[in-house]
């Protein structure tokens, strides 16, 4: 039995029973224990991806039905997997453990969003499906043991570099990505761990949670979590050098320090930071391209 399976079966009834599945209040369980903040931010992001490199509107669509079902599938199975660990901190902010929506509704989600984004991801192409499906497969590990050890930032740096790559692999003629791109997500994924973490990290070593994140502590995630973000941005603004590159350099610098800063007292500010320096790289690359370089 897996980490979902046991989640899904500590939800049961003492007879065994499952809760009622497709009530109003299920529904708008599942919507908010799909994670919606990060699961739309990814999508918008790799579909403007999508845009810079030229793929045609079938194209776009395409990779934004993919992205958003594996995103869909990473959400709920991180509270599929999460869902006594969550009960026990009385998170109000997740809905398996409000009673909202039972565990086995949520891993049963998973898995059909999961089956929809291998079918989505290889109708974009093989090999561009089997890189998309490398990531979505690292975020699962992620929630199913990664999470919990040193090397936690590896999933979200796989899981990030993968998309540029999904994108450009489906392109006509199948042309590489340009390493330079696939550098920076890799790099934008391991800010994004580091802000996405940050708010739970007391939490995360009460309940025995000891990923790369929590081993450094908040201080020293506040203070490290602007070097990957303004990074990313360097690396793509020296592809193409001119104002509009300095600019995006300068916007990242103030957005990710700015969010460690805020971060002693917004505990969230960070992710979305990360979530701003990301979407000005979409800019970046929207202004020079995907391609090889």
């Amino acid at each position: 039995m897996d980490a979902v399976e046991r989640a899904e079966a500590g939800a049961r009834g003492p007879l065994g029973e499952v809760p009622g599945r497709w009530s109003r209040g299920t529904v708008a369980g599942l919507l908010r224990a799909c994670h919606p903040g990060p699961t739309a931010a990814v999508t918008l992001l790799v579909t403007g991806l999508a845009v810079a490199s030229g793929q045609d509107a079938a194209g776009v669509a395409l990779v934004a039905a993919a992205v958003l079902a594996g995103q869909l599938s990473v959400g709920w199975s991180n509270d599929a997997v999460d869902a006594d660990r969550d009960t026990a901190l009385r998170r109000s902010d997740k809905p398996v453990a409000d009673g909202t929506v039972d565990a086995r509704t949520v891993g049963s989600a998973a898995r059909a969003a999961l089956a929809l984004c291998v079918a989505l991801s290889l109708a974009y192409g093989p090999l561009a499906g089997a890189v998309h499906l490398a990531g979505v497969a690292a975020a699962w590990a992620y929630n199913m043991r990664l999470k919990r050890t040193v090397w936690s930032w590896l999933p979200y740096a796989v899981g990030f570099a993968s998309l540029p790559a999904f994108v450009t692999l489906g392109l006509p003629g199948t042309p590489a990505p340009a390493w330079s791109v696939v550098a920076a997500s890799a790099l934008v994924g391991v800010g994004a761990h580091l802000g996405n973490v940050l708010p739970d990290i007391e939490d995360d070593l009460a309940t025995g949670v000891r990923g790369w994140p929590q081993r450094l502590g908040p201080a020293g995630v506040r203070l490290l979590l602007p070097a990957p973000l303004v990074a990313a941005t360097v690396l793509l603004a020296a592809g193409r050098p001119g104002a509009l590159g300095i600019a995006a350099v300068a916007g990242a610098l103030v957005a990710a320090t700015g969010g460690s800063v805020l971060g002693r007292r917004w505990p969230k500010v960070p992710f979305l930071a990360a979530i701003l320096v990301a979407g000005i790289d979409v800019a970046l690359l929207l202004w020079r391209g995907t391609g090889p370089s």
